[in-house]
């Protein structure tokens, strides 16, 4: 029986499940710290997801989603890069954590070589310990910051690859692990989503931009504007739309071997205004095929050498017989490269402008055909009922002169009649020019032009007179000598003369051309020989015919430059 002094053994049997709840406490505790990890990553990947899916805009979609992955990940450096159609290479670098310095410093951004192009290749979840240490590793540039531990993510907007993230360097030091990579993974299902949507969007803003410019085009083509301006509009839009640096619209001349620009637009335009090239080019072939054609270094297929380009789309203005030319359409050097849906929607494009344009001229040819119809009309009118009553009132004055007793009364009747005649000479060369349809680059149109432009010299608009068919029997040869001599006849007129008045004449008929200028000044001196004068006797001379100088009746010079015209069967 015990005396109750045995020791009691207490202390060990109570601190054993003091020691196994203290371990349940900790690995409790670390779990909560563990689940409230996961619970802030969960949130932040929700609002990461949901600050992407905010926005609209393409280039702050990527932006935003390469910061949130640098963020989820604590990564010290993270970029984007967007994979080019042909899947080989990079197109797009977006990055978050590299400065200024850095970025001059580096130069030029990746293209898709080394462990990029290895996730171009197989677009699959890439961790690794050491960049560098990986046998695919391509090699830093000078000037490029250090880095070890990589991440890359694929993302993937429906079926098709649309680029890849990069991260490197995380803050703490440590690699990279499995959750950073289903978090970023997950964030990259979800900014598919985002993207997809952005560039939905940006699609239909696009062609909503075409087809106001289409409507812009076709109503001012339309409505009688000329087509020289709309077409400068043609490119000032297309250049606009499409993004580019420069825009042009070049038309194929009749031969088919050759194109004019008509119209440029952006960047280095003036250079190539009015310019010329052959159509053995891209241009030549997009026109030929009509066939659409994307470079990505336009310089290959750029006629200009002395104008820079980058990445170049060519469209056929118009397919199969109403093809009229190509629309070009280029960005800077290094700038993205055209697309799919710009490609289309340019095409449809300058489809509808060609139409725009075939309609008009058609509209113009059938204004110009019932313009020269009433014209004909005008000139019949003239010929068949004015001159006729003219004629016949000339015979009725003429023949009260043989009757009339008092030679007052004789010599008025004869200026009257004089005057009836004159009237019937200029109605005759109305008619005539109602008839010949002169356009503008006619023989009747030069002269015009020509006295309307040396009136101001002058200091008043001179008398003139064009009868006979002076677009229709005169050569080329001769037009082009006689617009010589009226200039410097009205050019000797003007420095010389010191008239008051003058007066131009041209007469075709019985198989000569006549001019004579005649002006009430102070005539040429006796002895005086000008320049002009030997200028235009030679040219009289070349053409088989004279030139004569005279005083007119009442004061000034009367000159007349006289030259044979080929007969008919010649001319």
């Amino acid at each position: 029986m015990g005396t109750g002094d045995e020791p009691r053994e207490t202390g060990p049997r109570m601190s054993l499940p003091q020691l196994r709840l203290d371990d349940l406490l900790s690995e409790l505790q670390a779990r909560l710290e563990a689940a409230r990890a996961t619970r802030d990553r969960v949130h932040a990947l929700l609002e990461a997801v949901v600050s992407i899916g905010s926005d609209l805009d393409l280039e702050t979609v990527l932006r935003r989603l390469v910061g949130a992955a640098t963020t989820l990940a604590d990564a010290r450096y993270g970029a984007l890069g967007v994979i080019a159609e042909d899947r080989e290479r990079l197109v797009q670098f977006i990055t978050v954590g590299v400065g200024e310095q850095e970025i001059g410093a580096i130069g030029h951004w990746p293209e898709g070589h080394g462990i990029l192009g290895l996730l171009i290749k197989q677009p699959q979840a890439l961790r690794l310990p050491d960049l560098g240490a990986h046998p695919e590793s391509y090699g830093f540039p000078p000037g490029h910051p250090p880095m070890r531990g990589f991440l890359g993510v694929p993302i993937r907007v429906r079926d098709e690859v649309f680029g890849n993230l990069y991260l490197t360097e995380k803050r703490d030091g440590r690699e990279f692990e499995e959750e950073d990579e289903v978090v970023v993974s997950a964030l990259a299902t979800a900014a598919g989503v985002a993207i997809e949507n952005a560039r939905l969007y940006d699609l239909a803003r696009r062609r909503e931009r075409w087809l106001e410019t289409s409507a812009e085009i076709s109503t001012a083509l339309l409505s009688g504007g000329e087509a020289g301006p709309v077409v400068e509009l043609v490119a000032r839009r297309v250049r606009e739309v499409a993004d580019g640096t420069l825009a042009m619209v070049a038309l194929a001349e009749t031969e088919g071997d050759e194109f004019a620009v008509v119209a440029a637009d952006g960047s280095e335009a003036r250079k190539l205004a009015g310019a010329r090239f052959a159509d053995a080019g891209v241009a030549g072939r997009v026109f030929s095929e009509g066939r659409a054609t994307r470079l990505e270094d336009g310089r290959s297929g750029f006629a200009f050498a002395d104008v820079v380009v980058g990445p170049l789309l060519v469209v056929p203005l118009g397919t199969g017989s109403a093809a009229r030319g190509v629309v070009m359409v280029a960005r800077e050097p290094q700038g993205a490269v055209f697309d799919d849906g710009t490609q289309r929607l340019l095409e449809a494009f300058a489809g509808q402008a060609a139409v725009a344009l075939e309609l008009a001229e058609r509209r113009r040819d059938a204004e110009r055909v019932a313009l020269l119809e009433d014209r004909d009309r005008i000139a019949r009118d003239l010929h068949d009922t004015v001159i006729q009553r003219l004629f016949a009132t000339a015979m009725t004055l003429l023949a009260a002169i043989k009757i009339t007793q008092k030679r007052e009364v004789a010599v008025r009747v004869q200026r009257a009649v004089d005057d009836l005649d004159d009237t019937v000479r200029q109605i005759r060369s109305t008619v005539f020019a109602l008839q010949s349809h002169a356009g503008e680059g006619s023989l009747r149109s030069r002269i015009h032009v020509l006295v309307d432009g040396v009136t101001e010299q002058l200091g008043y608009a001179p008398s003139v007179r064009l009868d006979g068919l002076l677009d229709t029997i005169v050569p080329d040869e001769v037009a082009n000598h006689l617009v010589a001599v009226v200039r410097e006849a009205l050019s000797n007129v003007a420095r010389h003369a010191e008239a008051d008045r003058a007066e131009m004449s041209v007469d075709v008929g019985d198989g000569e051309l006549v001019l004579r200028v005649t002006d009430d000044g102070v005539g040429i001196a006796p002895g005086e020989h000008r320049g002009g004068l030997r200028n235009m006797a030679r040219r009289a001379q070349d053409l088989g015919g004279t030139l004569e100088t005279a005083d007119a009746p009442g004061g000034g010079t009367v000159l007349t430059w006289r030259v044979p015209l080929p007969a008919d069967d010649d001319a």
